[in-house]
């Protein structure tokens, strides 16, 4: 059980450092505004989409091999529901627009397809599921410091999933930064919640 529980924490973070690395390194990619499913796209797609495999697999298997070390069976369920909205995330990619993968048209699709809309389903599914996770881990876990630090991601990453939805909506050029910001602070905690289950 306990290796499972580290290789789940090491993914979270792993999660982070592709997106970042892959996308600063991407020709044509707007790291500032397009979103981190944006770099499943394109030839070097595969990178990303990987990630999103690799690191929802992880999480899924670790909320499931440590459902008694977590804590508490609900917060069990809600980690498990994140991993596999990150899985599907990875087989359901979204469509290409707002200038990615070069040559898109800069704009939105007045249509998107199956796939993309699953994926749109998949991704709130996801950032849902961080401050949700986080706000059962204050009542489950119980150590001040976990309380307090829960508290905090769990007010983070649901204004960072509300203020991300609208910057998107608006298309917003910062919409990519906040998105990034908000993944940081939820994966980051999920990581070190495997931790400590570890």
């Amino acid at each position: 059980m306990m290796p499972m529980l580290w290789v789940a924490a090491v993914c979270c973070w792993s999660f982070v450092v592709v997106f970042l690395v892959d996308g600063w390194t991407r020709p044509g990619y707007a790291w500032v505004r397009q979103p981190v499913s944006a770099l499943a796209l394109g030839r070097r797609g595969w990178v990303q989409t990987t990630s999103f495999l690799v690191c929802g697999t992880a999480v899924a298997a670790g909320a499931l091999v440590g459902r008694e070390a977590l804590g508490s069976g609900l917060l069990a369920v809600v980690v498990g529901v994140f991993g596999l909205a990150l899985v599907a995330s990875g087989v359901f990619p979204m469509d290409p627009m707002r200038g990615y993968p070069p040559g898109t048209p800069d704009t939105t699709p007045e249509e998107t397809s199956w796939r993309h809309r699953l994926h749109d389903h998949a991704g709130v599914v996801a950032f849902a599921a961080v401050p949700l996770a986080a706000l059962a881990a204050v009542f489950a876990l119980p150590e001040v410091w976990w309380k307090v630090y829960s508290g905090t991601t769990a007010a983070l990453a649901g204004g960072g999933l509300l203020a991300f939805g609208q910057a998107w909506e608006e298309d917003s050029r910062r919409a990519g930064l906040l998105q990034k910001a908000t993944i940081a602070v939820g994966w980051l905690w999920v990581g070190l919640l495997f931790v400590r289950a570890a």
